[in-house]
């Protein structure tokens, strides 16, 4: 008889475990935000009566709004994070923040047309109403890899002081702008990715503009296991 009901309370535990881990996950909406494809992660029990910190997190090149869930595991990772409370509960929007062209060439010139920076306010603002999410600089952050990383260095520029945390995984940094007035300045790159070397230029340019900021080298290249490594040792350090 004890045997059986050590055996059951066994069962009972892990059933509760089990919706517990279930209740924490959180969810992947799709929508368009001012004409723009979005994939939204929601922490679990979103409620629209509460006011969410939230990050903006965009893709590369050749990507578009479901690279980071498809491919990047967003959800798992923030889900993991959560359960262990390593990061705070956040919105993260996902746009497609350069619909891609057929050739590298087509696809650099159409990122750097500056449409997609000098419109973000209006994207942000267009968010803001369907989200409840925050608009207070504080509790808005912005990353993204590769292109998108050149993306966020443009939108945090063109947008100074609207992002106390910025992140840039393995970004093209064609020019060499910075954000303002941030709390976090995360830059970080394998040391076998192509982009590299311009990478080490701009942080010599960052240094020599006395643009503080924080640096993570690792192995590997221009992937995507480096890009889940590198949210994963973002995000537990937003809005803190």
């Amino acid at each position: 008889m004890k045997k059986i009901l050590f055996f059951v309370g066994v069962i009972l535990l892990f059933a509760a475990c089990h919706q517990q881990a279930v209740k924490q996950a959180g969810t992947v909406e799709r929508d368009t935000i001012n004409g723009v494809p979005c994939c939204v992660y929601l922490p679990y029990a979103y409620d629209s009566h509460y006011t969410y910190p939230v990050l903006y997190l965009q893709h590369g090149m050749f990507g578009n709004e479901d690279d980071w869930t498809a491919q990047g595991n967003l959800v798992g990772i923030m889900d993991s994070l959560l359960k262990i409370d390593q990061v705070k509960e956040m919105v993260v929007i996902m746009p497609d923040n350069c619909p891609h062209r057929d050739t590298y060439e087509e696809e650099k010139d159409n990122a750097m047309t500056g449409e997609w920076e000098n419109h973000f306010a209006e994207f942000m603002a267009e968010a803001e109403k369907k989200y409840s999410i925050s608009s207070n600089p504080a509790e808005r952050a912005i990353a993204g890899l590769s292109m998108g990383g050149y993306h966020t260095m443009r939108v945090s520029y063109v947008l100074a002081g609207q992002f106390a945390y910025v992140g840039m995984f393995s970004p093209a940094t064609f020019v060499h702008q910075a954000p303002a007035d941030y709390k976090l300045f995360w830059l970080g790159i394998g040391n076998e990715d192509f982009l590299y070397e311009m990478v080490k230029e701009y942080r010599q340019w960052l240094e020599l503009n006395h643009i503080e900021y924080t640096y993570y080298e690792s192995a590997g290249g221009h992937t995507w296991p480096n890009w889940q490594d590198y949210i994963t040792r973002f995000l537990p350090l937003l809005f803190q």
